[in-house]
């Protein structure tokens, strides 16, 4: 016989069940299922239907419990002191927070950070573009700019352009090389003390927001761009519905961080005589030797201010994170009804058990 043969034989007697008697299904069955003879499948499912009445345990924390603790404590003594100590005199805070002069004082602040931040934000992108421009001159003459403004106080530039009647008697447009004049002023008359601070302030702003925007518009992936030269989109269409967006994305925090320091920052006008908030503040305390009543009044204005353009920021940063993530972050009045329901339900339950 071949080896092929033999060992096809072996395979068949090897799978030939033993001889002897049969094993008995049930008494085996019984055996797994238990005295109680219940079977596997129902066993489980009934031990399944007991964890249900198990109670839910929440995890402790009860370093987190301390560490709430201790700055409650803090909040509260820093409350109380601010509600007891006399000397903040805050009748006196409330008495000029909306005094007539005050609020004028606030208003021409809003309208130098206005008119400062749009001027400043359209100045630097025109210098990021030029740049990020293939042309060498463009180029050299947007660095320098940043460079220049970026080196040098802002109090040093707000004196220089308030003196530039020193250096120019005369400010005149024309051709140049020509004597030729279509326009011409003396310096002294064109540049007052609002000009002379919305100038200093645009320009110092212009030079920040020119590297805010360039750093935006280089953080879109260039593929992006490739691809949509590939598809025929025009190059203004690819700038405004494709870069831009993304890049608002990494301009945004960074440009109002700038802002709020522009709100801020026009407290420096005051070395210019200029009647914005705190200026008016100074004016008012120097008068009635109130101080520090004077100096919360003002910063409470300030954290009015902020406050307000912290909200914008949030909602505006939101918008432009579509296609970004998945999910839009929640608004903070979506997050308080989404605590209270799942603590409302999670109430619930702990009652019914």
């Amino acid at each position: 016989m071949s080896s092929a043969a033999t060992t096809a034989a072996q395979s068949t007697k090897s799978a030939q069940p033993a001889a002897g008697p049969a094993p008995d299904v049930t008494a085996a069955a019984a055996a797994a299922s238990g005295a109680g003879g219940v079977p596997p499948e129902d066993r489980t499912a009934r031990v399944a239907t007991d964890y249900s009445s198990y109670r839910v345990v929440a995890a402790k924390h009860p370093w987190r419990w301390v560490g709430t603790a201790v700055v409650a404590l803090g909040v509260l003594a820093v409350a109380w002191s601010l509600a007891t100590n006399p000397r903040w005199e805050w009748g006196v805070v409330a008495q000029w927070f909306t005094a007539q002069s005050v609020i004028n004082g606030l208003l021409e602040t809003l309208k130098l950070t206005a008119i400062s931040g749009i001027l400043g934000f359209v100045l630097g992108f025109i210098l990021a573009l030029m740049r990020l421009s293939a042309s060498p001159l463009l180029v050299s003459v947007s660095w320098t700019f940043s460079w220049i403004f970026r080196s040098t106080p802002l109090l040093v530039q707000m004196l220089l352009w308030y003196n530039l009647g020193y250096l120019y008697e005369k400010i005149s447009l024309g051709i140049p090389f020509t004597d030729v004049r279509f326009f011409e002023m003396q310096t002294t008359t064109l540049i007052s003390q609002f000009a002379a601070a919305v100038l200093g302030l645009t320009l110092n702003q212009a030079a920040y927001s020119a590297e805010i925007i360039r750093g935006g518009i280089l953080s879109v992936d260039q593929g992006q761009l490739e691809a949509a030269a590939a598809l025929g989109i025009p190059a203004w269409r690819r700038s405004t519905r494709i870069v831009l967006p993304q890049a608002m994305r990494a301009i945004l925090p960074t440009a109002f961080n700038e802002i709020i320091g522009l709100v801020k920052g026009t407290s420096i006008v005051y070395v210019l005589a200029y009647s914005e908030l705190f200026y008016t503040v100074q004016v008012i305390y120097n008068r009635t030797q109130q101080v520090l009543p004077l100096l919360l009044v003002a910063t409470l204005w300030y954290v009015v201010i902020t406050s307000v353009l912290s909200v914008f920021q949030y909602y505006i940063e939101r918008h432009y994170s579509k296609g970004a993530v998945r999910n839009l972050p929640l608004t903070p009045l979506q997050k308080a009804r989404k605590f209270f329901a799942t603590h409302a339900v999670a109430n619930n339950r702990a009652r019914s058990l």
